[in-house]
Formats: C-alpha cells, structure tokens, sequence
C-alpha cells in the first residue's frame, strides 16, 4: 500500500459486508467508519453494493475514481448463498457429496480469479476478505454453512497468497454476536472492527514479501 503520509484514496468494493447502511439503524455504516478513522488527506468511496457476486463485482471496476491509491475487496458471501440449495441435496455417499462441493469450488475460483485478475490489472494496490462465518441460530444450519464456506474461502486466500495481497480474515475479525445485525450482515460493531481493519492495512503501507494477513 502507498505512503499514508501522503494523499490516499481507498474504494470499498464488493457486497453489504461495506454496503451495510440498510442494517445499521442509522448508525455508522461501514465506509463512514472507515473514513472517520483515516489518517489526514485520506477519502474513501463505496462502490459495493449489497447482494452483489463476484460477477457484479466487474461493473463496479469500472466506476472506480482515477485516483483511488487503495481497493479493498470482499465478495463471495452472495456466492456462497447462491449455492446453498446443494447442501440440503440429498447424496448417495460422502464421495458424491465431496465431489459436487468441489464443483463448486471450482467454479467459484475460475470466477474469483478471473474478477481479482481485472481488479489488480490497473496496478492500484488491492487487499481482499474472506467471508466471514454466518450466525445462524440454528445450530445445525450453522454448522454446515460453515463448512460449505471452508471451499470459498480457501479459495480466497490461495488468491492472496498467489497474488502476495493483503488479507482482511473477516472470519477472525467478526467473532461475537454483537458483530452481526442479522445472521448475514455486519452490525454497526461488526462494521467498527471491520473499518479498523482496513485503516491498519492502510497505515501499514507497502507488505513486502508477500501476503500480510490483517484480524
């Protein structure tokens, strides 16, 4: 990432994990929280839109301002959801189970890939999430959503680490239930400690070597 002494300029791209205001009650969403805390000189636009795929994440590329110095990107969440049906499918055996969840896998990281390869094409320093853990109160839901979400998210950070780009692990960052203003979306709290996040990343500047992992 550049300097923070100098003027900056990061985009929130992706889906309600940035484009939360609609949760919050008239709370700080996540990108006034985010602006709030910059250091002096920095802005920070959304371009995320809530129920947003990877796919939906090309259109918002090309809205990103000439000047934008920082992307910070989560998706995959409303991918996620999109193939939810598959978990209640009835299998014949484990192996056909597995296997149909590679599937998807896989057609989520040619997705993932091919958008993350548009988005670092420009040369603009890029961070991207993984999506976080649902809370679902149902316990059994719970339990399969988030071992559903172990393929998407393994996808997610294999592409960081390809790409030496930051991580925000948003698993490791939204923990409580006071995070979350539904079991899908990011509270005003979740949001507080997601905009922390992004402004470490920020003032860290450049990774250097690699894959630096934010929490």
């Amino acid at each position: 990432m550049g300097n923070h002494a100098a003027m900056g300029h990061v985009v929130l791209l992706g889906d309600s994990v940035f484009d939360n205001a609609a949760y919050v009650a008239g709370a700080p969403d996540v990108v006034r929280q985010v602006r709030q805390r910059l250091p002096p000189g920095f802005k920070a636009t959304l371009a995320a839109v809530d129920g947003s795929t990877t796919g939906d994440v090309r259109r918002q590329l090309r809205r990103v301002p000439d000047d934008a110095t920082h992307l910070v990107l989560s998706v995959g969440g409303n991918d996620a959801l999109g193939s939810s049906d598959f978990l209640s499918t009835p299998a014949r055996s484990t192996a056909e189970a597995l296997s149909g969840l590679a599937d998807i896998a896989d057609a989520f990281e040619r997705e993932y890939r091919s958008m993350l390869a548009e988005a670092i094409s420009p040369g603009v320093p890029t961070a991207i999430c993984t999506v976080y853990y649902p809370r679902f109160p149902d316990a059994a839901l719970q339990k399969v959503a988030v071992a559903g979400l172990t393929v998407f998210n393994d996808c997610i950070v294999r592409a960081a680490f390809t790409h030496g780009l930051p991580l925000l692990d948003l698993r490791l960052i939204c923990t409580e239930a006071e995070d979350y203003a539904n079991p899908i979306e990011p509270s005003a709290r979740g949001g507080e400690k997601i905009a922390r996040a992004i402004v470490d990343l920020v003032e860290r500047g450049p990774t250097g070597g690699g894959t630096r992992v934010f929490t």
